[in-house]
């Protein structure tokens, strides 16, 4: 009687655990999965959306232009031989390191529209205006009249950047297009942004020190204008640039070759398991 028991037991433990070690290797191709989509969604943009809001929302008044378009019949800024650099986190020492003496990130000997100009396609913004830089895998940031319109030369004009001397035009430039600032020095840096933008515009990784790479947004598709102040809200986890890949350096066709990876794991862990 007691032989049977313990086989009984012995034989639900199997099926107990067998049914956790199933599930967990359901999570874990789960997991590869959406990371595949991830890595892979993404990807450059050549064209942006300008758009007016009213206060309650609607359009006022929108367009379209191509990156062609732009560089034809815009103000074209950066000569493609000047590199601009954001600065990453500082760990060490003041965070704000104002001396600009570590982590710099160079975006490259870029060219670009004044985000100014485009928004004065539609009308321009005002005084009590927000404007909104928004890209393709939903994420946003916000800035006020005065970082647009009459910004101090430490931080510069914010530029949508559509070329890079390395890499050429979108689709080339993977990053493009992408938002640069460019600061008298070529540096826009952490202190930079402290004094320059309002808390609710500055961009701290990890919640908690502060880095303008963080501002320096890739894969924008549209700039719009709130009249009246945007109302949603500001400083939105970073989406279109992950701390593996911005704050630690960008690894051209990391996304491309981490979805083969994870494609390739899912696929030997189905084969050899027999799922």
């Amino acid at each position: 009687m007691k032989t049977r028991k313990c086989s009984l037991c012995s034989h639900l433990l199997e099926i107990y655990f067998y049914k956790i070690y199933t599930a967990r290797k359901f999570l874990f191709i789960l997991m590869l999965l959406i990371f595949i989509c991830t890595v892979s969604h993404a990807e450059p943009t050549s064209s942006v959306r300008v758009v007016k809001y009213s206060e309650d929302g609607s359009v006022l008044n929108e367009t379209t232009v191509t990156y062609e378009w732009m560089e034809s019949n815009l103000p074209v800024q950066g000569d493609g031989i000047t590199h601009y650099y954001h600065q990453g986190p500082v760990f060490e020492g003041d965070k704000w390191d104002p001396n600009e003496t570590e982590n710099f990130k160079d975006k490259g000997a870029v060219k670009g529209t004044n985000i100014k100009d485009l928004c004065d396609l539609v009308g321009g913004a005002f005084l009590d205006d927000d404007v909104m830089i928004h890209a393709i895998d939903g994420y946003h940031i916000e800035f006020g009249y005065p970082n647009i319109y009459t910004p101090q030369s430490r931080q510069g004009q914010i530029v949508l950047c559509w070329y890079e001397s390395e890499m050429g035009y979108p689709t080339d430039y993977y990053m493009g297009m992408r938002l640069v600032f460019f600061a008298d020095d070529n540096v826009f840096g952490n202190w930079d942004m402290h004094e320059c933008l309002p808390e609710k515009s500055q961009h701290f990784f990890g919640n908690l020190s502060p880095s303008t790479n963080g501002l320096s947004v890739r894969w924008i598709d549209e700039i719009g204008i709130y009249t009246g102040g945007f109302t949603g809200d500001y400083g939105i986890p970073v989406k279109s640039m992950s701390t593996s890949t911005e704050e630690s350096g960008n690894v051209p066709g990391f996304g491309v070759l981490s979805a083969f990876t994870g494609l390739v794991l899912v696929i030997y862990t189905i084969r050899k398991d027999g799922l």
